[in-house]
Parts: C-alpha cells; structure tokens; sequence
C-alpha cells in the first residue's frame, strides 16, 4: 500500500522539485523585488531597478543654499514669524521661550533642505525639494545660536553633540518638532510616488515578466515531468539498462522523450492550465513583493519563498473555489490540505537550501551550490510524502473527510443552482435556435395588433367579434372544435363534453 502511494504521489512530487530547484534559474530573484520602492533606495541608493530613477537621482544637481533660502514660500513665512515677533507674540519653537520685539530670530529648516534635497525618496517622488524644505510645518522660527550651530544636521545628530545646552523638556520639544515635521514630508513624498503613473507602470512591467517567467516555468515543468515519466516506463520495460549496448539505451531514451513530447501534446489543456495557473501566481508573487519592499526590503530567499507560496496558493484556491475535478467537500478540503502541504513542503526546501548556502560547505565554488540544492529537494521530497502519506492513511483525517461528504457547502449549493440555471438556459437556446426569425417577427406582430384591438373594444359584441377574426387570422381551432363539435350550443348540450383549451 505504501508504495502505491508513493507512486501516486511521485508526479506531485517531481514536479514539484523540478520546478522549485531545476528551473529557478528562469526567474533572476534581487533583493529588494524588481520595482525601486522609497524605503529600499534610501538604504542602498546604489540598487535601483530602474535606470531612469537612477538617471533622475544622479542628475538631481548640486544643492543651492541661495536657491531654497530666497524662494517666496520661505520669505513670505519669515515676514510673517518677523510680525509676530513685533507684536509680542513670537515663542521659539524649539525652547518655547519667548522672542522679544528686539531679540533677533533666525527661521530653521527642522528637517535641512540639504537633506531633502539629496534625499533619494523626494528625487524618486519628483516633488520640488525646494517647496518640500520651505513647507509651513518644517519651517519654524529660533534663535540663531541654535539655528546656525545645527546647520544640516538631523535633530538626533545635533542633539547628540549639543544636548547638554538644552533641558529634557527642550529636547523632547525638539525632537517632537522634528517627527511632525518629517512625519508631513514623508506623507507627501509617498502620496506623489505610490499614485504616480511611473510606479504603476513599473510595478505592472515588472509583475507582467515575473507572470511570463512563472507561467512559462510551470509550463516546462509540466514538459519534463511527462518526459521523465515516459523515460521512467521505458526503461522499466527493460529487465536491465546496463545490459543495454550505448546504441540501444540512446534509442530508447529518444522514444521515452518523443512519447512524453505527444503526451504533452494530448493533454495541451492541462499544459495551459499549468502556463495560466504559474501566470497568475507570478503576477501575485510581484505585486506581494512590490507591497511588502514599501516597508522593509526583501530578500532574495524571502523573494523566493513568496513566489513558491502563491503557486501553492493559486492552486489552493482554484479546487477550493472553482473545483475543476467537481470533488465532494470532504474531498475537496482534503486535496486543498495536499496542496498547501506540498507548498510548505517546498517552502521548507527553500529555507534549508539558503541555509547550507550560508555555511562554509555552502560557499565552496561548484560543490557548495550542488549540496545546498539537493539539500533542499532532498527536504522538499522527504517532507511531501510524510505530508501526504499521513494525509491519506490517517484515521482520524478520513473521518473528517467523511463527514465533510456528508454535507453541502453554501459555495456547493450555490455553484449546483448555477449549474441548474446554466443548462436551463442552454435548453433555452437550442430552443430559441430552432425558431425562424421571420415567422417569428410576423407572429409578433399579429399578436401585438390584435392585443391592440381588444384594448379599443367599444363593448362585449365588438370584443366577440375582434377574437372571433383573431381566431380565423390565426387559423386557430376553437376549444369546442377541437372537442369535435361544430358550435358552442352543441358542445354545451353535451353532458360529457369535455373544453379542450391547449
């Protein structure tokens, strides 16, 4: 029993090792994802994916202290701070100390404009670095000791090397000026690029190659394994491959090759199943990736295992939701559990693949590669026919299933309702079909001038006679002659006259 089971799960297996281990090299995984995200490029502005972000960065220009300090925003904030100051009403936004009428006031930019200046994310953004630095809320008005010791220092810097001169409650002041003021500029920088037409673009390019790239590994995968399974039967047809002359196992090889070729030519439906389903889970794994490098910069083994997760994902959801094999409930959760077992299973490979990557046996060049793949299909395999071996064996796991049988999901029962609808409406069409247009028209019409006419009807006579000519224009038979009589008063004399109406 044992090994029937394992034969039926060999196909899931193999594919599954070959796709994750031996066809990996179609997808190039960076570190980061593949679309240039605000947080990734000011922790490594030398790794942007897109060389016109990289171009807009490096052709930003040399900061111009003229050009952010003579701008009207910030000479337009500083009249108005200097008539506060003459009415008495000034306080420094730093030490909330009040500046008098005669005190001098120097206007600070709490985040430096040199910094938003060369910041890669306000670049990346294309906001003005000028109207960024001279917004009303990093603008704030101080004494110029403060103001011209900070100079381009972040507030944590300059606390750092100034903060004796300031009591903790001025300093927590400080720093609190400084997160609001760092809090609105990063609120406006995000805005103008996650809804930027550029973003969009480059995250659709992107998941759109990974998607191709998927669906086409998927789709190979599904090749080789029918290849490998063709070679597998040839040879077990032979009683031994080593008495085999070279001429003999290279023929033999061929026909497996060409069988596995037309079994794949038989089953072309399932193959585009296959490009379809790795399509869809590329584009996922993308945006996924995209979303998360917005707040922490992914790795490449994190890039991996994202990928691998929605292609067990995918597959999950569609014998879930769509149940192509139209599998009872039990069964149907049963074969979802397989699916999300065997992805974990490879999930799993992944992780044990990076990690003897890491170790010194993994780092030795041609050899250090090899071990860190076969130890992760090695895992992959081992902990798939475990998965599945207990899925299927365990007693407890048959009863479930069972008594999931036993009962219609509200999906199930809405899918059957469907599917009652869908054919009565086919019947409807064939019916529909059948019926010439034309005659069809002209039935239309008589009718329609005839409901026409009763709905004018002066009276009871004027009515007798319309459905009286209705009846004749219609070649209809009235329901007495159809009973066999030849009028109403004969069909009522009658005693055992029965109305025909149909």
């Amino acid at each position: 029993m044992k090994e029937g089971l394992f034969k039926q799960y060999e196909r899931v297996i193999v594919k599954s090792i070959i796709t994750s281990f031996g066809l990996d090299f179609l997808i190039s995984d960076r570190n980061g994802g593949d679309v240039d995200t605000i947080h990734n490029i000011r922790n490594n502005p030398n790794d942007y994916k897109s060389e016109r972000n990289k171009q807009n960065y490096e052709n930003r220009g040399a900061y111009n202290s003229n050009e952010y300090h003579g701008n009207s925003q910030y000479i337009e904030t500083n009249r108005y701070y200097s008539n506060q100051k003459k009415n008495s009403n000034l306080y420094d936004s730093y030490t909330n100390k009040k500046i008098a009428p005669n005190e001098k006031m120097d206007l600070d930019h709490v985040v430096s404009a040199k910094e938003i200046h060369d910041d890669p994310g306000r670049v990346l953004s294309g906001l003005s670095g000028v109207e960024l630095a001279n917004s009303p809320e990093n603008l704030k008005p101080t004494n110029p000791h403060t103001n011209r010791q900070k100079k381009a220092d972040t507030m944590d810097d300059y606390l750092e090397k100034h903060g004796d001169e300031y009591t903790d409650k001025e300093k927590a002041r400080m720093r609190e000026t400084d997160k609001k003021a760092r809090s609105s500029i990063e609120a406006k920088i995000n805005k103008a690029y996650y809804t930027s037409p550029a973003f969009w673009q480059d995250s659709a390019i992107a998941a759109g190659k990974v998607g191709l790239k998927m669906g086409l590994r998927q789709a190979l995968g599904f090749v080789f394994v029918e290849i490998w399974f063709a070679i597998k039967e040839e040879f077990e047809k032979v009683n031994s491959v080593l008495s085999m002359d070279a001429s003999e196992f290279f023929n033999s090889l061929g026909n497996a090759v060409k069988r596995g070729i037309e079994n794949c030519k038989k089953k072309y439906k399932q193959l585009l199943e296959s490009f379809k389903d790795g399509a869809l889970a590329g584009i996922l794994s993308s945006l996924t990736t995209t979303l998360c490098n917005i707040f922490f910069t992914t790795g490449k083994n994190i890039v991996r295992i994202i990928r691998q997760a929605w292609t067990s994902i995918v597959e999950a959801l569609k014998i879930l939701f769509i149940n192509p094999d139209q599998l009872p409930f039990g069964d149907r959760m049963l074969a979802f559990t397989k699916v999300i077992a065997t992805g974990a299973s490879v999930v799993t490979g992944v992780l044990i693949n990076e990690a003897v990557a890491s170790t010194a046996l993994g780092q030795i060049p041609v050899v250090g590669e090899v071990v860190s793949v076969f130890c992760g299909a090695f895992v992959t395999g081992i902990m798939s026919c475990t998965l599945l071996y207990i899925l299927d064996t365990n007693p407890l796991v048959k009863k479930i299933v069972t008594m999931l049988n036993s009962f219609k999901s509200s999906c199930d029962i809405y899918m059957d309702r469907l599917r009652e609808e869908v054919a009565y409406l086919e019947k409807y069409a064939a019916k529909l079909m059948e019926i010439n247009l034309d005659s069809f028209k002209k039935e239309v019409k008589a009718f329609s001038s005839i409901s026409e006419e009763i709905s004018s009807a002066p009276n009871e006579l004027a009515l007798n006679n319309i459905l009286e000519n209705a009846y004749k224009k219609l070649g209809f038979q009235k329901p007495w002659e159809k009973a066999g009589f030849n009028s109403f008063d004969d069909f009522m004399n009658d005693k055992n006259a029965t109305i025909i109406f149909c």
